[in-house]
């Protein structure tokens, strides 16, 4: 085991919690990483379902910018869909040896590049003033786009545990077009810390095409992942993605 390595940070997508994580973390904890995987603010199980009334996608960054400066040395930031936004913002306000974002979410001016991404967006208004409200994760949609992979017992597991997101994190994170405080936004130019963005070939929730855009804007390098989905923590090939993610790390380790 290597020693002295710095620590991980896993940051959650939208509508999970920490144990999102329970396997994906093995490999690096086996390398010799000290992995956290922190709730998101209203996240955690004990939790009311309105905790997560009226919480911003700054609410998030700040909550894990702050967590990554409370490390003895500047951690590694990695963060999954809406999870790989939060870590792209953190990023801008906390020192970090590196970053790796797995499907993440566009930030502000990524423009989406399939039907399906539009039609999530657009879809939420249907709810009425969703921004004000704590949204009920959409368990039928998450089977057939999120978790479509996924051996049905796996498949069940992760829906049994979905609980509420913030409908203004959503709001901000979907809708960025019509937020003029650009509260998504990663800041202009590349990210100081170096930066592995991995998309899966067959996402249909963050396409290929629409994480590109995203790894260019951060100045980081982009890697389709072929055959993989969404949920690139957890569904079959998950283990390759981390392998991915801790060799891309190891050559990087004198710089980052």
């Amino acid at each position: 085991m290597t020693h002295n390595l710095p620590p991980i940070v896993m940051t959650h997508g939208a509508f999970c919690c920490g144990w999102a994580f329970e396997d994906f973390r093995k490999p690096f904890e086996a390398a010799g990483h000290t992995v956290l995987t922190p709730d998101l603010r209203g996240h955690g199980a004990s939790d009311p379902a309105s905790a997560v009334v009226g919480v911003s996608m700054t609410d998030y960054a700040r909550d894990v910018a702050a967590l990554c400066a409370a490390q003895e040395q500047p951690p590694i930031l990695m963060g999954h869909s809406l999870g790989g936004l939060v870590a792209a913002m953190a990023a801008r306000r906390a020192r970090v040896r590196a970053v790796v974002l797995l499907a993440p979410s566009a930030p502000w001016g990524v423009t989406s590049s399939s039907m399906e991404e539009a039609a999530t967006a657009v879809g939420l208004h249907m709810l009425g003033p969703f921004w004000a409200q704590g949204v009920a994760p959409d368990r039928s949609l998450m089977r057939h786009y999120s978790l479509d992979r996924m051996p049905e017992a796996g498949r069940e597991a992760v829906v049994a545990r979905l609980r509420p997101e913030s409908g203004r994190a959503l709001w901000e994170t979907l809708n960025w077009w019509l937020d003029p405080f650009m509260t998504t936004s990663a800041g202009a130019g590349a990210l100081d810390a170096p930066c592995l963005v991995i998309a899966g070939e067959r996402d249909v929730v963050h396409p290929p095409s629409t994480v590109r855009q995203t790894a260019t804007r951060l100045g980081g390098a982009f890697i389709e992942a072929p055959g993989m989905s969404h949920w690139l923590i957890g569904e079959p090939g998950w283990a390759e993605i981390a392998e991915i993610a801790l060799g891309w790390l190891a050559e990087h380790r004198e710089t980052a």
